[in-house]
């Protein structure tokens, strides 16, 4: 049983739809370890309403924060400061998907970067672009940041409107192995997404 860790360039690239279809996909399990903000109905949440198979099981965040904002941020307006040594991976005995917050650089507390959090749970990542103007520099430096850290990249899904040009140069100048692709749609549903995890048998 494999575990990875879902990141992308930034925030609202499509970590949560990516995280719903590798679940199906790999009928894992999935935990968010930090949620920030959007409490009425979580990422967790959209994941378990985009999800189809009866096997996957979804953890308890370990922090679940009011404010929609950087979980350091979130954390300090509640008095709360995030233990990054504290969190352990949720106990199973299936593949796991672990989605995460923003992206890397994103700070969890006053000393602890996403980053951090990744290479203490010690898992692949995944990672996610979205195509928009400068999204080639920011998938460059996740990249950057994750080999300098050597940490293991499964490989990238790009995400949104296809760009052939930013998607082949991101490919050739990183090394990352590209997983299948996921387009805009008009909306993201049960069907729609057990479509695309089929898309991702035997990739993993």
């Amino acid at each position: 049983m494999k575990s990875y860790f879902v990141t992308g360039i930034g925030t609202d690239v499509g970590k949560t739809v990516a995280a719903a279809i590798l679940t199906e996909a790999l009928q894992a399990d999935y935990w968010k370890p930090v949620q920030a903000g959007g409490l009425d109905f979580t990422d967790t949440d959209t994941v378990m309403s985009l999800v189809s198979n009866p096997v996957s099981v979804y953890h308890p965040e370990a922090y679940r924060l009011k404010m929609a904002a950087s979980p350091h941020r979130a954390a300090a307006a509640e008095g709360v400061e995030i233990d990054v040594h504290a969190m352990r991976l949720p106990q199973t005995s299936n593949n796991l998907i672990v989605e995460g917050a923003g992206g890397l650089m994103v700070p969890l507390n006053k000393r602890f970067l996403m980053l951090d959090l990744v290479q203490q749970l010690g898992l692949e990542v995944v990672l996610i672009s979205r195509n928009y103007l400068g999204s080639i520099n920011h998938t460059l430096l996740t990249a950057e940041v994750l080999r300098y850290r050597k940490i293991p990249v499964t490989g990238i899904i790009f995400n949104g409107e296809e760009n052939p040009t930013s998607e082949d140069f991101i490919v050739k100048y990183t090394g990352l192995r590209r997983l299948p692709s996921i387009r805009q749609e008009a909306d993201f549903c049960k069907d729609t997404v057990a479509e695309y995890a089929r898309q991702f048998e035997g990739y993993f």
